[in-house]
Order: structure tokens, then sequence, then C-alpha cells
């Protein structure tokens, strides 16, 4: 690590606004991902990135929805590597599906993997290796069509095995439970490859439900993933997630994301919703007011009748 950024990373308050750290850490061209897995996806972010106008980015991810779909029809992604973009029950994801078939806004660049596989490239770069070794590709048509696949006859055993390259993102953007103003991040449920992504990516924005002080979270060190020395930037965004879920703080907005996904169905209807949820909103906090506080307080109420975290 330059001994610049080691520094900065040793500052004991990283907060600063959703805007900031966007204009400060995302810029044209970057290659990005996102944590989460099925839910704690940073959608405020995307939101962000779009009202910022950024360009020519790389999503380099596992498995998303609202976060890889909205980018992608607001024209902010030329290349996604992943292995799985859409709304699991709610329906494909439209934007991507009409950029792919029809080039609208551009014809995105894609290129497959699986998540097992992506998990490897992350977990390679993680532990600062150039490659990591997989089974689990082999027998897919992914080798046919990824060149970046490479197949070698194991050393030890004589048998074939896939490597799979180290993926090191320009920014990680996190969403976290609780974190403090270092950046220590606590996570509750399933936290996916976010421990890896933290350690790959060069720049790494954490945002959060809760800012809570340092000795707060030194009373539940095992809830720790995200240590602070690879944290550039803090942001408190409370419904960050939103539509997506935050386990134990709110559920899943079905209904929200139904709505999207009908109205992303035409072109004409995304911009609308754009209009509406993304440029027509100054910042997180006017989405918020704009969805209604009474409808997150319910996703509230509802997620805590089945997961409560005790933090």
């Amino acid at each position: 690590m330059e001994a610049s950024k080691e520094q900065s990373r040793r500052r004991t308050d990283k907060v600063t606004t959703l805007q900031q750290a966007v204009r400060d850490y995302i810029h044209d061209g970057a290659t990005i991902c996102f944590g989460g897995f099925i839910g704690r996806d940073s959608v405020a972010v995307a939101h962000e990135i779009i009202r910022q106008g950024r360009k020519n980015l790389t999503f380099l991810d596992d498995s998303r929805t609202d976060t890889g779909d909205m980018l992608i029809g607001a024209g902010c992604v030329t290349r996604w590597e992943g292995a799985y973009l859409g709304y699991g029950a709610v329906g494909l994801a439209r934007n991507f599906r009409r950029s792919v078939e029809a080039g609208v806004p551009h014809r995105v660049e894609v290129e497959d993997w699986s998540n097992a596989a992506i998990s490897m490239r992350y977990l390679a770069a993680a532990l600062n290796v150039p490659f990591m070794a997989t089974r689990s590709l082999l027998g897919s048509d992914i080798l046919k069509y990824n060149q970046k696949v490479k197949v070698i006859e194991d050393p030890f055993e004589g048998r074939p095995v896939a490597l799979v390259p180290a993926a090191r993102p320009d920014v990680a953007v996190i969403h976290v439970h609780r974190a403090d103003p270092a950046g220590n991040g606590q996570i509750w449920g399933f936290v996916g490859n976010d421990e890896n992504k933290v350690r790959a990516a060069r720049a790494v924005i954490l945002t959060c439900e809760e800012i809570v002080t340092n000795e707060e979270i030194r009373q539940q060190p095992n809830a720790t993933l995200i240590p602070f020395y690879c944290v550039d930037a803090v942001v408190h965004l409370p419904f960050g997630c939103h539509p997506q879920s935050c386990y134990g703080y709110y559920a899943y907005d079905v209904l929200f994301c139904a709505d999207y996904h009908e109205q992303a169905g035409t072109r004409d209807g995304f911009l609308r919703w754009l209009d509406t949820y993304v440029y027509g909103c100054r910042d997180h906090f006017e989405y918020c007011s704009k969805v209604g506080w009474d409808r997150l307080y319910r996703l509230q109420y509802l997620e805590r009748q089945f997961n409560r975290v005790r933090a």
C-alpha cells in the first residue's frame, strides 16, 4: 500500500457525505463492485453515481439486482463482468437485457462468470496472489466464451484445474449495519464476498445504517468484518439498501421492486422512473421522503418480526 493511502486510512474520522464520497472515489472509467448478496446492496450509491453522471464504468461483481440494472439503464456502464443480473422472482433485469439485445442506451460488453469463480477471483486479490485454482468451471460452457479462464494440469494430482485471475476493482462499495467513524464495519447475516472485496479494491466506500462509537464496536468484535485499515470513506445512509433488504433492519420491498420492474419494461418508463426517484431527488433523504418514511418504517417493523439484530 502506498504511504499516502496508508496514512489516510489511519484517520479516526472518515465520515463524509454520499455526494463527496462518490465525487472523490468513483471516477469515469473506474471498475466498481458492490457488497451484499441477495440484499444489503448499497442502492443509494448507485443513485448518486447516476446523479453525478459517471460514464464508462466496468461493473465487476457476483450477482446483482437494482445497482447493476439501473447503472446500465442510465448509461453509466460499458462493461459487465459477473454471474447474474436480475430480480429473482420479480423478473429479468430489463435494462441489462435491452442493452445486450438492442444496444439501448448502448451495448454493454459482457463477460460471463459463475458466482463461485467470481468469489475465487476476489479471494485471490485479497490474498495478493495473481490467480486462484478451481474445478467449479470444468464442464461448463463458460470455458468456451471466457478467454480469461485457463485450464492446466494440476501439478500435484495430474487432473485438469481451471485458473481464474485476481479481481482488483478500483472501488468497492460496501453497506454494513453499523460502523464507527474510523471505518470498522459490522455485519449480521449473510456476508457474501465483502471481506475479500474490501481487501481487493484500491478504495473502499463504507455506507452504514448506523454510526456508533468505537467502544460500541469493541463490545462485539466478532461482528467486525470490515477493518478500518481497508476503508477510505464512511457514509451514514439509513435505509440505504431500499428497495433491497438489510438483514435485521428492514425487509425487502417487493412491491416497490415490482413497480420498478414494470416501469423499466420500456425505455420511456425507465426514464420516467429515473426522473422521479433519482434525478428528482436532491439526495438519499429526499428519496426516502418520496418513497415515504411510513412505508420504510413498516418494512423495518416487518423485518424485526422475524430477524432482530442484537447489537
